[in-house]
């Protein structure tokens, strides 16, 4: 798929993985509404990139909201890219604690609606978007790309509700590239390892020398700029489909 002058929308576009990813998609000629709650951060990535590059806040679960980010992004060109990357809650909390209490539900469902429904959200509107378009070789009209995690194959003590919502974007990927066959959307899955990224809120240095050993090899962990380069890649080959790609230095997360 041809990114040049085509449209792309990147759900979470002011964070680390949406940043790099927006940059890469701005460099390679599409113009890329970068859609977040992250008001300040956006705007200012916005007028660092230019023209090809809009900042619109969206909230993944509302559909007006989302509806909004994927009709500006169709409007400037063809829509052809999204990546779905955006962060949210995810409280470190066993089911039950010591006490005896359980998780709560309340805040299970917010993490499983942000993560999961947020994609679903995102790539239904997209793909609604991108079948009405013109097709461009092998009936292709565009790449839809969530991001899972490798919690959401090996899940570690305290992440049943983000493990849960990460296991679901991996499920949905193979049934959602089936489902959108017929239109030529083709639907992908990234699931990173440890990567640093400012949500961490702590200095890279510091958050290196804490988890890097822990990875394989590269014996560290990974950038933001990792990420969108597999992400360009997945855009630009035709042939990747249904699947979800780990990106983790082969680290499997353990008790």
């Amino acid at each position: 798929m041809e990114l040049k002058n085509t449209s792309a929308l990147v759900c979470g576009g002011a964070g680390g993985f949406g940043e790099a990813t927006v940059r890469r998609l701005v460099a390679a000629g599409a113009h890329v509404v970068i859609a977040d709650l992250a008001e300040e951060k956006g705007k200012a990535l916005e007028a660092e990139l230019g023209d090809r590059a809009r900042f619109l806040s969206t909230d993944v679960t509302s559909e007006d909201s989302v509806g909004q980010a994927v009709a500006a992004a169709a409007d400037a060109a063809p829509l052809r890219s999204c990546v779905i990357v955006h962060g949210g809650p995810a409280a470190a909390r066993r089911i039950v604690d010591r006490k005896g209490e359980p998780y709560s539900l309340d805040t299970f469902r917010r993490t499983v609606d942000v993560f999961l429904s947020g994609t679903y959200n995102v790539l239904s509107k997209a793909a609604a978007a991108m079948s009405v378009s013109e097709p461009t070789r092998d009936n292709q009209r565009g790449v839809i790309i969530s991001t899972a995690s490798i919690a959401g194959f090996e899940g570690q003590v305290g992440q049943s509700d983000y493990s849960a919502a990460k296991g679901g974007v991996i499920g949905l990927t193979l049934t959602a590239a089936r489902d959108l066959a017929p239109v030529g959307v083709r639907i992908m899955c990234i699931a990173p390892g440890t990567f640093y990224t400012p949500a961490y809120g702590m200095a890279e240095e510091e958050a290196q020398n804490r988890w890097g050993p822990t990875v394989p090899n590269p014996k560290r962990m990974g950038h933001a700029d990792e990420y969108a380069a597999l992400a360009a890649h997945i855009i630009d080959n035709d042939y990747l489909n249904g699947t979800v790609i780990r990106i983790d230095g082969a680290l499997r997360f353990n008790i």
